[in-house]
């Protein structure tokens, strides 16, 4: 990489090729290789470029907020239409939760990306198509398909926000991890926001109180869910405009969760085999170890995107690998729990979805460890495992599209 650096300093289309190829080993050479080429004009712009972080919050222009507040608009629309339109609200935000947000953040990336017009046009008609497809699903509270659709329906439409997030890029392994990293930052800001919004909201509550007006009722049907679904997108355009304000946190939450996560994770299974509570004939208990395999895989991704930005360390690397190898014993109880269910009790979408899913994860996860203890060694960096993880988003996002519109027909509703 080096080497590829000196060559291309009169190449500026190599050098960003380059560096969107494999940021943290780009970083990592440049640094090293800028004390001999720093008398260079286009090294000293890269030192800015990749050293530079502004101390001052950045909030947009008018025209962005006017943009902005028309989208936040739209996502407090489509999560206030029950209450409006007096539509059953079981059935319509356990259908609908992903279009809340998620449509107006496409259009926000698109316009930030400027998405040619033919491409937003097919997005949204998906979305559209999508919307549709799931209000029309047999309203059956027993059907498994509706379920497991609605489950996997947000995921799906998250995915085209990942495409719209990385714009032509979405190929590179490293807009992919960007996408992933994002997320993390975005939970983060937007659990701020929730925080101070609760607090604002406990606040107005106990004052109109003190006047005898109880607005509890009207204050969180008709107002406060309209901040519920801008809050995400508010968030979206702040974390994008300031990466800064959450770069330093997020790789703190990476590093702290990571052990507490295995050391959680060490001490369940062995209380498992001390109570002798097993997945294999507990439905219920089955539900709960896949999510808990779901919620840990997150983590991982999480802290490898965020230990690829340079915050990484050997230590947090040997975390990580533990913590990997300890999720992988955890799927393999969980994937030879559903074998056993299975073949004891037969195929239903329930446990298929399940089987899918433990495959695709287990393979996942068996990549990501070994490129991560490959990564231990001195001269190796977190590149590997970044690309171990990239490449895989693509068939998590297939698999959402088959559970969705395949599963009902497959198995005719039930």
């Amino acid at each position: 990489m080096i080497e590829e650096i000196k060559k291309s300093l009169s190449d500026p289309q190599r050098l960003e090729q380059l560096y969107r190829e494999n940021k943290l080993k780009f970083r990592k050479a440049f640094d090293q290789v800028y004390p001999e080429i720093s008398s260079d004009i286009t090294a000293r712009v890269w030192h800015e470029r990749l050293n530079y972080e502004s101390k001052d919050v950045m909030w947009g222009t008018k025209s962005e907020w006017l943009i902005l507040a028309g989208l936040s608009l739209l996502a407090g629309l489509i999560a206030v239409i029950p209450q409006y339109a007096g539509w059953d609200e079981e059935f319509y935000y356990t259908r609908n939760i992903g279009f809340i947000f998620l449509p107006a953040m496409i259009l926000y990336f698109a316009w930030k990306h400027s998405v040619p017009a033919k491409k937003l046009s097919a997005l949204m008609a998906v979305v559209a198509v999508s919307s549709v497809y799931i209000n029309l699903l047999p309203a059956d509270k027993t059907s498994d398909t509706l379920l497991l659709a609605c489950i996997h329906l947000p995921l799906m439409i998250w995915a085209l926000l990942g495409f719209t997030f990385t714009g032509d890029e979405f190929r590179l392994p490293g807009r992919r991890i960007d996408y992933l990293r994002f997320n993390g930052e975005l939970v983060v800001l937007t659990a701020v926001i929730f925080i101070a919004g609760a607090v604002l909201s406990g606040v107005t509550i106990g004052l109109f109180s003190l006047i005898n007006l109880k607005i509890e009722e009207f204050y969180f049907t008709k107002i406060a869910l309209w901040g519920v679904g801008a809050a995400p997108v508010i968030a979206t355009h702040i974390v994008r405009t300031n990466p800064q304000l959450v770069r330093n946190v997020s790789p703190v939450i990476a590093k702290i969760f990571t052990p507490l996560v295995l050391v959680m994770l060490v001490v369940y299974l062995s209380a498992m085999g001390i109570t002798g509570k097993d997945p294999y004939n507990d439905r219920e208990f089955l539900l709960i170890f896949n999510v808990l395999l779901v919620g840990v895989m997150a983590i991982i991704f999480f802290s490898v995107a965020e230990s690829s930005n340079g915050s990484g360390s050997r230590l947090s690397g040997v975390m990580l690998l533990l913590l990997s190898l300890v999720t992988v014993v955890v799927n393999l109880i969980a994937l030879s729990a559903i074998i056993f269910r299975i073949s004891s009790w037969g195929i239903t979408p329930n446990r298929l979805a399940v089987l899918g899913s433990n495959v695709l994860i287990l393979i996942n996860l068996v990549m990501v460890a070994w490129q991560l203890f490959k990564s231990l060694k001195p001269e190796s960096g977190n590149g590997a495992v970044e690309i171990s993880i990239a490449r895989w988003l693509p068939v998590y996002a297939i698999w959402t599209v088959l559970v969705t519109f395949g599963f009902p027909l497959i198995f005719s509703f039930r």
